[in-house]
C-alpha cells in the first residue's frame, strides 16, 4: 500500500499559477533537497504524518473540489507521489505538480499539470537546475522563476531568450521574492524589454499574510 509522509492538506484559494484565484485542495508533501535562501516553507523540510492514497483521497473528496495540488517542499521526492496523481486522475481531478525542476520529471504522468521552477542566481540553487526537464514539458505545463533582483531578471530573460520557452509551454511565470524585490519594478523590466511572461504575485500572502499557514 503506498503511503506518503504529508505536511498539509488543506482547501484555499490557489494564488499562484494561471490558475490564480481558483479554489483549490493543496496536498503538501514532507521533504526538501534544496535550500533556497528565500524559502517560506522550510516548515515542510521535516514535518509530517505518513497516510495511505486512499487516506489521501478521503480527505479530498471531503472538500468538494476538482482542481488539487500537489506541492511541497519538493514533491517528486517521494515514489508514492505517482501513485496519488493516478488515483486523482482516475476520479477525474484537475492535478497540478508544482516542482523545483531538480527531480527528473520524465516519469510524471503527461495529464498532470507541471509548474516548475527554474532556479536564478538568487536562490542560491541554480547550479541544480535539470536543464532535461525543459524536454519533458508539455504545451499544457507552466515555468516559474522567482526573482530576487535585478541580476535574477536578467538572467530569467536571457534563459527564456535562449531556451525559446515561449513556444513551449503554456505560460512563463515571474514571481517576485515576496518582501524583497518590488513588483511594480519587476513589471517595469518585463514590459520595457517586451518578455513574454506574466507577472504574478503571491495571492494567498496578499489576503492571509506572508506567515499564514494552511490557507
Amino acid at each position: 500500500m503506498d503511503r506518503l509522509r504529508v505536511n498539509e492538506i488543506f482547501y484555499s484559494i490557489q494564488g499562484e499559477s494561471t490558475w490564480a484565484g481558483l479554489p483549490c485542495v493543496f496536498i503538501r508533501l514532507t521533504g526538501c533537497n534544496l535550500r533556497c535562501v528565500w524559502c517560506d516553507t522550510e516548515y515542510a523540510f521535516y514535518e509530517g504524518r505518513h497516510l495511505t492514497v486512499a487516506e489521501i483521497l478521503t480527505r479530498i473528496r471531503s472538500y468538494d473540489c476538482r482542481l488539487v495540488e500537489v506541492t511541497g517542499g519538493e514533491p517528486l521526492l517521494q515514489k508514492g507521489v505517482h501513485a496519488l496523481f493516478a488515483a486523482l486522475l482516475a476520479e477525474g481531478f484537475t492535478v497540478l505538480v508544482e516542482t523545483s525542476g531538480e527531480r527528473d520529471l520524465a516519469a510524471v504522468d503527461t495529464r498532470v499539470i507541471k509548474i516548475m521552477d527554474l532556479k536564478c542566481p538568487g536562490s542560491g540553487e541554480d547550479g541544480r537546475n535539470r536543464w532535461s526537464n525543459l524536454e519533458a514539458l508539455t504545451p499544457r505545463d507552466e515555468i516559474k522563476f522567482v526573482i530576487a533582483d535585478r541580476r535574477d531578471y536578467e538572467w530569467a530573460r536571457d534563459v527564456i531568450r535562449e531556451h525559446r520557452l515561449s513556444g513551449r509551454v503554456n505560460a512563463i511565470l515571474l514571481s517576485p521574492v515576496f518582501g524583497r524585490l518590488n513588483p511594480a519594478d519587476l513589471a517595469a523590466w518585463i514590459l520595457a524589454d517586451r518578455l513574454p511572461a506574466r507577472l504574478q504575485h503571491q495571492m494567498h500572502k496578499l489576503l492571509w499574510g506572508p506567515a499564514t499557514r494552511g490557507v
